[in-house]
């Protein structure tokens, strides 16, 4: 395992573009399955769990092939089913929380579907029950072998339905649209995620021949059609990155500009940070941060203590609480932050405390943070990143901190944020790898 040395304290400067977005490459790569025909998708991020899908695709007989940088094809037309009950893919998908996303395409092409349980972040109990309710709605048996931890659908025939998503999830509501659309009649999804990922996929889907309405809202209609053809998809940039970009800036008094945001997909987000006290100046499509001295809390108008919460959207995303969380140990004012959806994602604050940052954890669920002001510095200490978000929230607090950090466990940081060592060092971080 790797880790990161970085030497705090340093003032950065300079522009930083953000990669292609994670959460939706897994999605839109997982859709190539759905047609014959080829698929060419631009501004895919070189990241760990994006390249392990790909790897698994490949696996499965889809024809991939990289045209240019972070632009590849897909060609899905001799996919192998029998590659599914191989213990070579039982290792694979199951090492990856993005896999569950081949279901929804393998059932609505092909009419069956094997997963493994999928792996991912330890961020605390992340129900798959969505997933599957929604297929079964559309007609599909389900199956689950707890004996080899596999999850099974197969249905002789998809039929729309009308259902009610008992939550917003982003992952089941897009495995739900693509089994969705190749179904006889209509389906009609409410409480539908409705995140820039799922607006994006069904943008895609209809450039291919789908028939979905509904865009950007939380009740989708899909009218299933017969098939569909290939088409050409360029990623949004990652939202969480330009999020994290944006705390690592307040954190180290920096000078940053975040290339090419899409301001528009951000949604809620610039105004979180500005609630922070933090100054965001739109630039044509960049996003400036200047570089602050101090940055102020606000608080509500009857002058109770900021709050911030995450929430489906257009609420603030639940990827980026670590990084307000650790962004708030150096305002002015006290923040309480709220995760409501994961119940293991605070549990890093532990080591910002011991790099001198005063919160108080009040439960798993909720920390105050006492801003420092700026009037004393975090310090370096040696931490272990445990998941991707909380390990950049680490990275920032380093960053910003006197003295040298060592952070182990960097693949956790590598499945998320493309090459971050070296985009960082051309900001003027101080930040190595090392065995």
């Amino acid at each position: 395992m790797g880790s990161f040395k970085i030497t705090g304290s340093k003032s950065l400067n300079g522009e930083i573009i953000p990669q292609g977005a994670k959460n939706e490459a897994l999605q839109i790569i997982c859709a190539t399955i759905l047609t014959r025909n080829k698929m060419t998708i631009h501004n895919i991020p070189d990241i760990r769990d994006v390249n392990k899908l790909i790897e698994l695709l490949a696996d499965l007989g889809v024809k991939i092939e990289k045209i240019a940088e972070g632009s590849f094809t897909f060609q899905a037309d001799q996919i192998n089913l029998d590659y599914l009950h191989t213990e070579a893919f039982k290792e694979k998908g199951g090492g990856l929380r993005g896999s569950i996303m081949l279901l929804g395409p393998m059932l609505s092409r092909f009419k069956k579907g094997v997963i493994p349980q999928p792996g991912g972040d330890k961020i605390g109990r992340r129900r798959l029950d969505t997933h599957f309710t929604g297929m079964q709605k559309l007609g599909a048996e389900f199956t689950y072998n707890e004996k080899e931890k596999l999850f099974a659908v197969e249905a002789t025939e998809l039929k729309g339905n009308y259902m009610l998503l008992d939550e917003a999830s982003v992952t089941g509501t897009a495995n739900i649209v693509m089994a969705a659309v190749l179904a006889k009649g209509k389906t009609t999804i409410f409480n539908a995620a409705c995140e820039p990922y799922l607006s994006q996929l069904c943008n895609m889907l209809n450039r291919m021949g789908a028939n979905i309405t509904g865009v950007g809202s939380n009740l989708l209609n899909i009218e299933g059609v017969d098939s569909l053809d290939g088409t050409e998809h360029t990623m949004l940039p990652d939202m969480i990155e330009v999020g994290s970009f944006i705390g690592m800036a307040a954190m180290t008094k920096s000078a940053i500009t975040i290339k090419n945001v899409n301001y528009e997909a951000l949604g809620i987000i610039p105004e979180v940070f500005r609630r922070l006290g933090i100054i965001l100046i739109q630039q044509n499509g960049d996003l400036h941060i200047p570089r602050q001295e101090s940055y102020g809390v606000e608080t509500f108008m009857d002058g109770s203590i900021m709050t911030i919460a995450d929430a489906p959207w257009p609420g603030f995303t639940p990827d980026l609480i670590s990084i307000a969380l650790v962004t708030a140990i150096q305002a002015k004012g006290s923040v309480l932050i709220h995760q409501k959806m994961f119940e293991s994602r605070l549990f890093f604050v532990d080591k910002l405390i011991d790099m001198g940052a005063q919160i108080i954890l009040c439960d798993p669920h909720r920390a105050t943070v006492i801003g420092l002001n700026h009037q004393h510095s975090l310090r370096g200490i040696r931490m272990t990143s445990p998941d991707i978000r909380a390990g950049v929230a680490l990275l920032i607090a380093a960053l910003s901190a006197e003295g040298t950090s060592i952070i182990d466990n960097i693949e956790q940081i590598d499945r998320g944020y493309q090459n971050i060592d070296g985009r960082l060092r051309k900001l003027g971080a101080d930040i190595v790898r090392i065995a």
